[in-house]
């Protein structure tokens, strides 16, 4: 039993009450506390040694880590973080200065993104460091962005380059709050996702939801230059096409639009996000699955991206 069918088995039946808006499935729970004007965003998220991050990571990277994971998941809602509380679980002979660094990092990058640090837990944990994030934020009233809004006809977007984020981005990536609140402010998104688990598995999260399907352009991936230079350097890497679409952890964010809007909101992209890369990977289809087309036609898409417990 993989990662998503063990979440789906105990999630099934899971108490709810009339605060919930979207409870398990989506990249927040979203809750309705009678605020006039904005709605709850609830997150939380962990960051495991051997998983995550190895031994030798400097410690200010993993704690940087730890909160902008959950920062991320945020952003895929549009939503602006407010308040988090930290669960650090440590082995029974730990390293006082090493811990003081991780919370340097996530301190850090708190402050940068007005998110206060409220309190949380310390536990013992045999063997290795557990960091858990719980995060509040808000989002305007009915404008929470979800997985569940993309339509046939709608144009797929992703933001900046893909594959490869061992090299170092998967420690230093940024949050993308501030273009995903630009996006919902000025365009009618219909369904977003961080890419946490790689293109071909997370956008299938947004198909699932949706009831849709994918073709995806060959030549539009976004393939990173750290992508490409691993393939390069390492015969046993894979390639960097399937880098792009498979490997976990870059956290850009995964959209769709109406087709009729592509244009105009690449052009407004280029204005008010001159540095980051935005490119048009495909369109949403009625019939369900992905299709990737290139010169020679289009194939049904058999990769998946990172799922854990897989075999």
């Amino acid at each position: 039993m993989n990662e998503f069918e063990l979440i789906a088995r105990l999630t099934k039946s899971l108490p709810t009450n009339q605060n919930v808006v979207i409870g398990a499935g989506d990249d927040c729970a979203v809750l309705d506390f009678g605020l006039p004007d904005k709605w709850l965003l609830f997150k939380t998220d962990a960051t495991v040694e051997g998983v995550h991050f190895t031994k030798d990571t400097p410690p200010e990277k993993i704690g940087r880590k730890a909160l902008a994971r959950a920062l991320s998941d945020i952003a895929a809602m549009a939503g602006t973080p407010t308040a988090a509380l930290v669960t650090i679980a440590l082995p029974q002979k730990f390293d006082v200065q090493f811990v003081e660094a991780i919370y340097t990092g996530m301190r850090a990058l708190a402050q940068k993104l007005g998110v206060a640090i409220v309190g949380g837990e310390t536990t013992a944990n045999p063997e290795r460091i557990l960091i858990s994030i719980a995060l509040l934020g808000f989002v305007p009233r009915g404008k929470a962005v979800l997985r569940s809004g993309a339509k046939t006809g709608d144009a797929i977007f992703v933001t900046a380059e893909l594959g490869g984020s061992l090299a170092g981005k998967h420690l230093e990536f940024e949050p993308r709050l501030a273009e995903a609140r630009w996006l919902a402010e000025n365009f009618s998104i219909h369904a977003m996702i961080d890419l946490s688990d790689g293109l071909a598995g997370d956008l299938r999260h947004i198909l699932k939801a949706s009831h849709v399907g994918a073709e995806l352009l060959k030549d539009a991936i976004p393939i990173s230059r750290a992508a490409k230079l691993r393939a390069k350097e390492s015969p046993s890497a894979k390639p960097p096409f399937v880098a792009a679409l498979t490997e976990g952890e870059d956290f850009e964010l995964l959209f769709t639009v109406a087709g009729v809007d592509a244009v105009k909101l690449l052009d407004a992209w280029k204005k008010q996000f001159p540095k980051l890369r935005l490119s048009c990977i495909g369109k949403i289809t009625a019939d369900e699955g992905i299709t990737i087309r290139d010169q020679t036609g289009a194939q049904p898409l058999a990769a998946h991206g990172y799922v854990h417990f897989a075999s």
